[in-house]
């Protein structure tokens, strides 16, 4: 940690909450368990030790406060780490309830507006603080869509086609391209904005490959604070720097890759006091637990047996782990789900860790077409090893050509992704056929962003080609290879 020049100033209002969340959270390393302060003067990124943070919440039900509940509630009094299994009948009903409000801008803004939030909504088991101080879209509330030989519907002929291509029949995608900016990002920077706002930070950075730049720059420009953005030299697609561009944010490209970026942004927010926002942050991945309860939520609280996710710096096998982990403590489902993190063949270092019985954690110069997950030396990679290990889950590789094909068919069935997501589906399939996956298991797939994210890798280019005439005889013609009329 760095000498800290430019003090990060809370406005008075907010030092109540501070205060509150100082009393509620704190932070603890993953490597030595050593714990911090949750809300400090200068922003506590990583242990002393190097290793990366976790938030421990004590976490309270509302219902808490009315003395009839207090017994129901007893075990919630200690910190998540320490809570005991009990009946979620009390959770399940406060988030059940919190759904049915609008996901579009409510009239009243204070009220309801974290209710609307797909991450809001579960603001006691992510950062329990009042509504007025939230800064949101809001965000979540994403499509789970049945894909599977089986559970595809009627109708959906097209869908049905990917749980064939996986050979899986209960299968479900969760398309997180369907957040305010088109990633899974929008879910962790609605948190880390709004510590950010309530610390009173100068400015926000980030590096990245482009989804979290273009997060970080929308959700910094609702709030009207300066947002800086760290691009490696090569290999972002033009789509997402366009978005960051457009909310404006300064941008600094720099000679070298993601994990050279990173370094680098790391050390610059710790010496000019800016507030880093990649997943470091572990307000950031508090945030990312939201797509574990959502979709939980959405399959009636009955677990799946797995979830398959890409994987490039960890955050989203981090979170979405803890929030299975802490739904399962809660007694919000009845077991925790395997969960498979599928890295490309060519920025694999956790898969390289994973095979070795992570004895030994491996690093490499990352070169993948799913610009999203090319990545070599993965920030969260602590948080996601114990989340593999904890629930009995996998990492595997796949090729580019095999994320290509899977892209695909997923561009095919008319959902659409960016490169990176489809390494889910390339992934679940190569597990189905090594038979880690068993073909009637429930499984959850993680599509992470838009398909306009990247609209130049995988998907066929528009070539100009001899015009026709005006007449239905040429359409006709021109039709007579693609249908049958």
């Amino acid at each position: 940690m760095g000498e800290n020049p430019i003090d990060l100033e809370p406005d008075r209002s907010n030092q109540i909450v501070l205060h509150q969340l100082a009393t509620d959270i704190r932070l603890r390393c993953v490597e030595c368990d050593s714990q911090y302060p949750g809300v400090s003067d200068q922003p506590r990124y990583r242990c002393d030790c190097g290793g990366v943070l976790d938030v421990d919440t004590n976490i309270h039900h509302p219902l808490q406060q009315e003395p009839v509940f207090l017994e129901s509630f007893e075990a919630l009094k200690t910190s998540e780490s320490d809570v005991k299994p009990f009946t979620g009948v009390y959770w399940r009903q406060l988030f059940e309830g919190r759904v049915t409000s609008s996901s579009t801008w409510p009239v009243n803004m204070v009220t309801q507006l974290a209710d609307s939030s797909g991450v809001w909504r579960y603001r006691e088991l992510i950062l329990p603080i009042p509504e007025q101080h939230i800064v949101s879209h809001p965000e979540g509330n994403t499509g789970l869509y049945p894909v599977g030989r089986e559970n595809c519907g009627d109708h959906r002929s097209g869908h049905r086609q990917i749980g064939h291509y996986a050979g899986l029949e209960y299968l479900y995608l969760k398309h997180e391209g369907e957040n305010p900016t088109g990633s899974f990002k929008d879910r962790g920077m609605t948190v880390g904005v709004t510590m950010a706002s309530l610390l009173g930070a100068c400015a926000v950075a980030c590096a990245s490959t482009g989804n979290t730049s273009a997060s970080l720059a929308s959700y910094a420009a609702q709030l009207g604070l300066p947002g800086i953005v760290f691009l490696p030299s090569a290999h972002v697609a033009a789509g997402k720097l366009a978005q960051s561009l457009a909310y404006g944010a300064t941008t600094i490209q720099i000679e070298g890759d993601f994990d050279d970026a990173m370094r680098l942004v790391e050390h610059v927010c710790n010496e000019l006091g800016i507030y880093l926002l990649n997943s470091l942050n572990p307000f950031r991945i508090e945030g990312q637990k939201a797509i574990g309860f959502e979709l939980l939520q959405q399959l009636g609280w009955e677990a799946p047996d797995w979830v398959v996710l890409p994987a490039g710096n960890l955050g989203n096998t981090s979170a979405i782990g803890k929030a299975f982990r802490q739904a399962y403590r809660l007694g919000l489902i009845a077991h925790m789900p395997r969960i498979a993190a599928i890295q490309a063949s060519g920025a694999n270092p956790f898969f390289r860790s994973y095979m070795s019985g992570f004895r030994h954690r491996e690093h490499v110069r990352a070169q993948t077409i799913a610009t999203a997950i090319k990545i070599g030396d993965p920030v969260s990679y602590s948080r996601a090893r114990l989340v593999i290990e904890e629930s009995n889950g996998v990492v595997e590789e796949v090729t580019d050509d095999a994320i290509l094909a899977a892209k695909t068919v997923i561009d095919r069935s008319g959902i659409g992704c960016e490169p990176a997501s489809a390494a889910t589906l390339a992934g679940a399939r190569k597990l189905v056929e090594r038979g880690i996956i068993k073909r009637e298991e429930r499984v959850v797939g993680i599509l992470t962003g838009n398909l306009l994210k990247d609209s130049l890798t995988g998907i066929p280019q528009h070539k100009q080609g001899t015009t026709i005439s005006a007449s239905i005889e040429a359409v006709r013609r021109a039709l007579a290879n693609n249908i049958s009329l």
